[in-house]
């Protein structure tokens, strides 16, 4: 019988091991970057002026536009725009494609908000964000507040990720 509650345990540490680090509230808050990008109308955009005009900024991360898992990412939050406007929030996209793949990608599936082509890299280093070998970033969502991360997923959902930061915005408030 005492197996039982080591083959539980070892059963949970896999899956926590198998999902990730969960999304958290940051504690103690951290000054966000003020770094800048330029949008897919080829337009700079200076972070820390975002975090100012805000109450609220989501910056999200996603591999590649126009792709399976980062579309489902991006029309969950264009689908979910209105409420999380209601909220405060700026959505804020970055992902390593070029102006005119984020252009096409924005234009595509109707996009209210805002998408950085990072093909340097510069705002995905600055935000800390992990890449894959080709210089994409890893799906990864953070929300500002103030111009500080008070809430960061490291794993960010695809299609639920409007319903992760409207749960945390609750939180948060």
């Amino acid at each position: 019988m005492k197996a039982i509650p080591c083959l539980a345990a070892v059963l949970l540490a896999s899956v926590v091991l198998i999902a990730g680090p969960a999304a958290v509230k940051v504690n103690p808050p951290y000054d966000a970057p003020a770094t800048e990008g330029t949008d897919q109308e080829g337009k700079t955009v200076k972070f820390a002026d975002l975090y100012k005009a805000n109450p609220f900024v989501v910056v999200y991360f996603y591999p590649k536009a126009d792709t399976p898992g980062c579309t489902k990412q991006g029309c969950s939050l264009r689908d979910a725009h209105e409420d999380l406007t209601k909220l405060g929030v700026k959505v804020v996209g970055v992902s390593h494609d070029s102006v005119a793949e984020e252009k096409a990608f924005s234009d595509k599936f109707k996009f209210p908000f805002t998408l950085i082509a990072d093909k340097e890299g510069k705002v995905i280093s600055a935000f800390k964000v992990e890449t894959m070998k080709n210089g994409m970033a890893s799906r990864q969502c953070f929300i500002i507040k103030n111009g500080k991360v008070v809430w960061h997923d490291p794993k960010a959902a695809t299609d639920r990720q409007a319903d992760e930061v409207k749960t945390a915005l609750a939180e948060l408030k």
